[in-house]
């Protein structure tokens, strides 16, 4: 019989500060940001995307070792991210990549304007 501990967290983060999750985010400088309570539409794009990831990659092939399973999930995640057209609103059948230039470079033209209204 499985027994339970309430209140005692080992290996999944539980929200406190000193979890070794939030230590090594902390280390690293990554903001940690938390979904909203009762706001479904904020998970949305992660629900979207866990789907997508077991359709398309973990239901295709039957791994014999972690390295294997990593090796081809580093790959896919390249080919997702760079080359896979997305049809979100966001994207518009462009890459996450594309999009994510296009905003870099708006963003460059956005600065250098307000650098030449300020001279």
């Amino acid at each position: 019989m499985a027994q339970f501990s309430v209140g005692i967290c080992r290996r999944e983060y539980c929200g406190t500060e000193t979890h070794p999750y939030e230590l090594y985010l902390a280390f690293n400088d990554i903001e940690h940001r938390k979904t909203r309570v009762r706001r479904p539409q904020t998970n949305g794009f992660v629900e979207r995307f866990n789907r997508t990831v077991l359709e398309e990659f973990f239901r295709q092939k039957f791994y014999e070792s972690v390295e294997a399973l990593q090796a081809d999930l580093d790959e896919w995640l390249r080919w997702y991210n760079n080359e896979r057209p997305h049809r979100g609103y966001r994207n518009m059948g462009r890459t996450p990549m594309e999009s994510i230039r296009q905003y870099l470079s708006k963003m460059g033209s956005q600065e250098t304007s307000s650098v030449n209204k300020e001279a």
